[in-house]
């Protein structure tokens, strides 16, 4: 179904979780403006809660985390985003309501069950979020019955597993070695907690990774349920990710080999009944996420693609990223100066972008072109972008409708390509990011 055209995608593009991107945050925002958007909040909002501890570290893991292996440092940790529940929560509105909270990481339960739930009560007692949904990443290598038992206990509906592969081999080869059975024993014990929707992270491109290798992870996640997978490429960048040093970069699939696995994967997984979103997202069709992209109600946060249409994203925790209508704005990065700050009773803000019209502009077509593949473009972004999607028209990719671009089913793998050609920030850029594909 797909061709590859190795020159459209040679340039690094990014995974469009927000416009602007990180990459264009700067240090001219902070608390104050932070302060202004929280006490301007109106309506439904969702809470993000970054918990960077693991047990573990996997060797290609991009994510701001640690080892939890001194126990004060992580106390330290969770005093300081306890701290900032508080001063957040009393400058957002009684009108806000919280509709949302997704705990991630690292893995969330790379702390304790108990200082989970005391968690889980800071937020509830001082958002007075009375039922909100709730989800949470999961590392199954770390997953006993106690945080079973906790999943139960406080309704967590949703969660996100870190598979990646069931090969052994290359289970090894990345630092992250789980048996089968330790992935199935808590698919299963999730399940019995009340887990209805239950996604599965998997990787392409991976050291020696084979065809064969894919399809066997893939017909596994399939067999154990998953209700959603996300199908990710994995970027090999360890002059920015010290750890990925220890994988062998000789080993790594080219680019050509990645965009037959990302076209297999696709092709698999909607032949066993998946509705694909995007291109490397699938979901059961009775899924919210399945029947958001029927209603075209699909939306892009920092979660990746989603059903939620909160306008005012609130991060909680160090590097944690906060989206209102017209600002973006990310804690502090460093564990040790975030902990630092809260411990003054300081709100942790301190870079980010105010957006522009433009910018809320552009962004729409942005987001529309990845999630719904479809987007009206203004006549003045039409005269900029067209003469800049020639080789993408000529490829067949996409095609102009009128005032509409609209990318063809054969050029989903290039959706954050063309959708690059509508942000003016690229130019400056470009090689801040991954591999398209």
């Amino acid at each position: 179904m797909w061709t590859y055209h190795p020159k459209l995608l040679a340039v690094p593009v990014p995974r469009y979780t927000s416009f602007p991107t990180a990459a264009e945050f700067g240090e001219d925002v902070g608390a104050p403006d932070f302060v202004t958007a929280l006490e301007e909040t109106r309506g439904e909002v969702s809470l993000y809660v970054h918990i960077p501890f693991c047990e573990k570290i996997c060797w290609y893991c991009g994510c701001n985390t640690s080892v939890a292996n001194r126990t004060d440092r992580v106390a330290g940790y969770l005093d300081a985003i306890c701290r900032e529940i508080v001063l957040v929560a009393e400058r957002v509105p009684s009108t806000a309501r919280i509709a949302r909270i997704a705990f991630g990481g690292g893995s969330p339960n790379g702390i304790s069950p108990v200082d989970f739930v005391r968690l889980v009560d800071r937020l509830t007692l001082h958002f007075a979020a009375s039922s909100p949904i709730m989800s949470i990443e999961l590392d199954p290598r770390t997953f006993r019955a106690d945080w079973a038992a906790v999943i139960a206990s406080v309704g967590i509906s949703r969660a996100s597993l870190g598979v990646q592969t069931f090969s052994p081999a290359l289970q090894k080869a990345i630092g992250r070695v789980q048996p089968t059975r330790m992935i199935a024993e808590t698919t299963e014990r999730l399940r019995r907690a009340g887990v209805t929707s239950l996604n599965f992270d998997l990787m392409y491109g991976l050291p020696g990774q084979t065809l064969d290798d894919l399809r066997d992870s893939l017909a596994r996640t399939v067999a154990l349920g998953a209700d959603r997978i996300a199908l990710f490429g994995y970027a090999h960048v360890p002059h920015l990710i010290a750890r990925q040093r220890k994988i062998d970069a000789a080993a790594l699939p080219d680019a050509e080999a990645r965009f037959a696995m990302a076209a297999f994967g696709h092709a698999f997984l909607v032949a066993e009944g998946y509705a694909p979103i995007g291109f490397d997202h699938f979901a059961r069709p009775e899924d919210s996420l399945a029947q958001a992209v029927e209603t075209g109600r699909l939306r892009r946060n920092f979660q990746g693609f989603t059903e939620d249409h909160a306008p005012v994203l609130i991060g909680l925790g160090a590097s944690a990223i906060c989206r209102f209508p017209s600002l973006l704005v990310q804690n502090e990065k460093n564990t040790g100066r975030y902990r630092a700050i809260l411990a003054q009773e300081q709100l942790a803000a301190g870079r980010g972008i105010v957006r522009s019209a433009d910018d809320r502009r552009r962004g729409k077509v942005i987001e529309d072109l990845l999630c719904r593949s479809r987007a009206a473009i203004d006549a003045d972004l039409r005269e900029e972008g067209w003469p800049l999607l020639q080789p993408y028209f000529a490829a067949g990719l996409c095609e102009a409708d009128g005032e509409y671009l609209v990318i063809a089913p054969g050029g989903l793998p290039y959706a954050r390509s063309i959708a690059a050609r509508f942000d003016p920030y690229r130019k400056d850029s470009l090689r801040r990011f991954s591999s398209a594909v």
